[in-house]
């Protein structure tokens, strides 16, 4: 797909655009496929697909990663950065799904549509790091406090059981 992009939205803002220009050339510098680069980075085809095409911003983490198979140089590599900085917080978000209506089907807890999120919603936040992102992660059930203490109790009733049955033996 080298040079045969399909154009950019007319209303993109500027530090997008520019963005998404330098991010499809650097792309386009490596030679690889999206499939190719999909397997180089950890980012499938259509994920590039929805950065290279402006429908989605990237994570800086992919951007990193494109940077780094195109064996750019550290400062031009931090260059990105910035022009990542700027385009994400310009990016356009997309509208905000509609709220469930009683009596339709959400699935779960959140209220959220069946089917998952709404059409255009972005898949991540990209200005947080996966590794961040505590969305839907459960409360331990246990804590360590809460661990130490049954097992100290448990210590407990062993020692108990152990004395009792020595006594009991003599």
């Amino acid at each position: 797909m080298m040079g045969a992009w399909q154009p950019l939205p007319d209303d993109l803002p500027p530090e997008v655009r520019h963005f998404v220009e330098q991010l499809r050339l650097l792309k386009d510098r490596t030679g690889l496929s999206l499939v190719a680069l999909g397997a180089r980075t950890a980012y499938s085809k259509s994920s590039w697909q929805r950065y290279l095409n402006a429908t989605q911003p990237p994570p800086r983490q992919a951007v990193a990663a494109l940077c780094r198979v195109a064996g750019l140089a550290e400062s031009e590599a931090e260059r990105f950065g910035v022009r990542w900085e700027l385009a994400v917080h310009a990016w356009p978000r997309p509208p905000a799904p509609a709220p469930a209506h009683a009596g339709g089907p959400t699935g779960g807890p959140t209220g959220e549509p069946m089917g998952g999120p709404a059409p255009g919603a972005y898949e991540d936040d990209p200005t947080l790091p996966w590794w961040d992102a505590r969305d839907n992660v459960p409360e331990p059930r246990w804590s360590p406090t809460r661990l130490l203490a049954v097992a100290g109790v448990i210590a407990v009733a062993l020692l108990l059981c152990v004395l009792i049955g020595a006594f009991a033996l003599t």
